[in-house]
């Protein structure tokens, strides 16, 4: 769960993903399946090369026939650059025409010159611009989000709750275990910041050798009032012992939360009620592993409800020994 709310704060990655899915939606649901490219009163220029050359073996036939240059003039122009091609392919299979009645129809509709400078003009198929246009579009749409995101190196606008944590959390200042007799085998730091509602940090204890023996974290364990974000008024803090059967847990509270029994009740079904205050120690024990929370840092948030209800900030550090 960390690990996809970490990818979710990195406003560039959500960009290029939000650039990739309207993309996709754009081609595949709006272009494919609601709305389909339906062509109407195309010109023999848009059709199969096999079919331009049939085209052109009718022109000529009817010109043979009805002896109308003008008519002759506008059949071969309707295939545009792909004239020249189709002649080409009627004289390498004329079929039934004559070779004195295709250079009949040449001459009557100017066939020739026009062959020669759309063999001389070139110029790209249609299919190669319109993929140069999605390409430069895609381009400059990159190159949009990459300027609102970023400037100067920065990422710009407001951090997300969850960054700002992460900030407050890489600030903290660990407890220093170095000279200690008996040092933990395990310390971590647990950040939150109003407004990162789906907080809920859990960590691996393992051995120096590398052994899985449980793990501990910090998560939500009451709210208070209505509304987003979410204003909470206690945590938990819980660890799991492999060799034990049940998880310990003991609750962080407000002050509010603390001094109103009934909460305080209530919140006893969950762990031990400790009311949270910085530098305050908090002790959870199982068979094997023993775990002291710290209250490193934290805040009130203010507003409309009482005061010292809810927090605006918490950090807290979790330090594990192996009895």
């Amino acid at each position: 769960m960390d690990a996809v709310r970490n990818q979710f704060n990195r406003p560039l990655l959500v960009g290029i993903a939000s650039l990739i899915i309207g993309i996709l939606i754009g081609l595949i649901v709006l272009g494919w399946w609601l709305w389909p490219v339906k062509w109407t009163n195309a010109s023999p220029e848009q059709l199969q090369k096999d079919y331009q050359t049939d085209y052109l073996r009718m022109a000529i036939d009817s010109y043979i026939k009805n002896q109308d240059a003008q008519t002759a003039k506008a059949r071969w122009d309707y295939l545009g650059k792909k004239a020249a091609d189709a002649l080409a392919s009627v004289k390498n299979e004329p079929l039934k025409l004559k070779t004195e009645e295709i250079a009949a129809f040449e001459k009557a509709s100017s066939a020739k010159p026009a062959a020669e400078t759309t063999a001389k003009k070139g110029g790209f198929p249609i299919w190669i611009i319109l993929v140069l246009l999605c390409v430069v579009t895609l381009l400059i749409a990159g190159g949009i989000i990459v300027f609102v995101l970023f400037r100067g190196g920065k990422v710009s606008g407001i951090r997300t709750p969850a960054q700002q944590a992460e900030d407050a959390k890489r600030e903290a200042q660990a407890t220093d275990y170095s000279t200690s007799e008996a040092p933990p085998i395990a310390q971590f730091m647990a950040s939150y910041k109003q407004g990162d509602d789906l907080f809920d940090d859990s960590f691996s204890i393992d051995s120096p050798s590398g052994e899985f023996l449980g793990e501990c974290g910090v998560g939500i364990s009451e709210t208070i009032g209505v509304g987003d974000p979410k204003k909470v008024t206690a945590f938990e803090v819980w660890l799991f012992d492999k060799n034990d059967i049940q998880t310990v847990t003991k609750v962080l509270m407000s002050s509010h939360a603390f001094n109103d029994d009934a909460v305080k009740q209530r919140l006893a079904a969950k762990g031990e009620p400790v009311e949270a205050k910085t530098g305050e120690k908090v002790v959870l024990e199982t068979q094997t592993l023993k775990l002291e929370a710290r209250v490193v840092d934290m805040t009130y948030g203010e507003g409309a409800l009482p005061p010292e209800s809810f927090f605006d900030q918490a950090i807290l550090e979790l330090a594990i020994w192996q009895k």
